[in-house]
């Protein structure tokens, strides 16, 4: 049989257990995928230790959504995929585990030059970062500001944004600055005095701000430089956006996404995947631990690890 990680109780790390499951049996417009790679979100834990609403636990509770590779069955009605072809998903229910069954339409095949680990690494953060992105109609002649910019979606946020033709400026800490410039942004430190040294670093002043950082900081410093409110946006602070009259796409009550919206976000996984083939966008990759070892995972991405976290069965 298939093993997976599941939760049956809010809580710790201690919480995620190791545990056998039924074999996946896709059903029609789904494939069966032997897993090779998951990627180990934020929102994950956030859910585990009921930080986000998500409902009771009826049942042992599965938990992940990317993850890449090799399919091994396919469903009725699914065209363009065969047993052994190599993947890349996103929106699966469980996708910690040896096995999962993932809607065809969620997965993607992966190119030879794009490991699994690098495939499962996609998924939520270049979703979030294209959907919100194409949202603020980030392009040419737009100097963005992306607060904290060396995480998996500012980093996928830069390079969509440069790639688009828009100068980006990136805050991150002084550690971080190097891999935040060399993915195309010009960093700038976080602490006191964080909005004048966005000032001196585009003296054009800034047109568009995303904020994945989520801190009072980053808020203070958008709202100081843009009047524009509709062109800020949250990732993390989505409870209090309203307030701010700026937008927000995750992160509690979120703006609802239009059909629109949703069509962006599944199409970051195919632009994506072409552009790293083309070798014109990369994920940096973090620590990778066994499935067994997803609790140890999940404190990784809790203490903020550089890189995504991936797990391999």
């Amino acid at each position: 049989m298939a093993h997976a990680i599941t939760y049956t109780e809010f809580g710790g790390p201690e919480v995620l257990s190791f545990t056998e499951v039924p074999d996946p049996r896709p059903a029609a417009g789904q494939l069966a995928v032997r897993v090779e790679a998951a990627g180990v979100n934020p929102i994950e834990w956030k859910i585990r230790k009921g930080l986000r609403a998500s409902g009771p636990i009826e049942e042992p509770r599965r938990v992940g959504a990317d993850g890449a590779g090799i399919v091994t069955a396919v469903g009725d009605g699914v065209d363009g995929f065969r047993p052994g072809d190599a993947v890349a998903f996103f929106g699966a229910n469980g996708a910690y585990a040896t096995d999962v069954v993932v809607d065809a339409s969620k997965t993607y095949p992966r190119p030879e030059t794009v490991s699994a680990a690098e495939g499962a690494a996609l998924g939520i953060p270049v979703g979030t970062a294209y959907q919100t992105l194409r949202s603020l109609g980030v392009g040419a002649g737009d100097t963005l500001l992306l607060h904290a910019g060396s995480g998996s979606v500012g980093q996928a946020a830069i390079q969509y944004a440069v790639l688009w033709g828009a100068t980006v400026i990136a805050t991150t800490s002084d550690r971080r600055a190097d891999r935040v410039r060399s993915v195309g942004a010009t960093p700038v430190p976080y602490g006191n005095g964080l909005a004048d040294r966005v000032r001196e670093a585009a003296p054009q002043g800034v047109t568009v701000i995303l904020d994945a950082a989520g801190t009072d900081e980053a808020i203070e410093a958008s709202l100081e430089l843009l009047h524009d409110r509709p062109r800020i946006a949250t990732v993390v602070r989505g409870r209090d956006a309203a307030g701010w009259g700026i937008r927000a796409f995750s992160g509690g009550n979120p703006t609802p996404l239009t059909p629109q919206q949703l069509a962006w976000r599944a199409e970051a996984m195919p632009v994506s995947l072409a552009l790293m083939a083309a070798g014109a966008f990369s994920v940096e990759l973090g620590p990778s631990f066994a499935l067994t070892d997803a609790a140890e995972a999940h404190r990784a991405v809790e203490a903020g690890a550089d890189g995504k976290v991936t797990l391999t069965p």
